[in-house]
């Protein structure tokens, strides 16, 4: 079954300790940071970030030199990050580094970037995010056309874990999972919810 991840994207320290305050009983989150240049919204620094206590959190990095940030994304113990195929990267050479403080990678691919495109970083991923929304901001729609690279990705690495980001909600849900998503990224549905925690359950019984 797909698992629900919601999804923290801030730009003030204030209202990261919300949003993050709001989804502190789920088992997985995702923390977006933007460096302001690869998308275009700039969120707080990854030196301003903390995690909530045994919470497993997932570091999506919208930045287009991560190289530089690396260390302190590390630096946090997250349970992975997730880096993008068409930042300014040696993709190969930055997932190895981060294996070695036992992190997991993944790398994220925009609605343009083919898989094919990709296959390289794919196969030594153990996350694809398919992203299917705008990049950098919440609430927007879904392009649920991309849900037709699941089975390209599966096809070049067939036992790798495959996520969702961009509009995820109530009414698209069932069709992102049934594609075959294991885990699916939900920002504005949880986080600008009056009842993040009803928002997620009513999410997750959907499944």
């Amino acid at each position: 079954m797909a698992l629900i991840c919601p999804t923290v994207l801030a730009e003030t320290p204030e209202s990261f300790a919300e949003q993050i305050g709001k989804v502190a009983f789920a088992p997985r989150i995702q923390i977006d940071v933007s460096d302001g240049e690869f998308a275009p919204n700039k969120t707080i620094n990854l030196n301003q970030l903390y995690f909530n206590d045994g919470q497993a959190t997932d570091l999506h990095l919208m930045i287009k030199r991560p190289a530089q940030w690396l260390e302190a994304a590390i630096a946090l113990g997250p349970n992975l990050i997730v880096l993008h195929a068409e930042a300014e990267i040696d993709f190969l050479k930055l997932s190895e580094h981060i294996r070695r403080f036992g992190i997991k990678v993944g790398v994220a691919i925009l609605p343009d970037t083919t898989v094919e495109s990709v296959a390289e970083p794919i196969r030594a991923s153990d996350h694809v995010l398919i992203f299917g929304g705008h990049l950098g901001f919440m609430g927007g729609a879904a392009d649920l056309a991309q849900l037709k690279k699941v089975a390209e990705i599966r096809a070049i690495n067939h036992d790798v874990e495959i996520g969702w980001d961009g509009g995820a909600k109530l009414d698209n849900i069932k069709q992102i999972a049934a594609a075959g998503v294991d885990v699916i990224n939900a920002g504005s549905a949880i986080t600008k919810s009056d009842n993040p925690e009803a928002a997620y359950t009513a999410l997750t019984e959907l499944l």
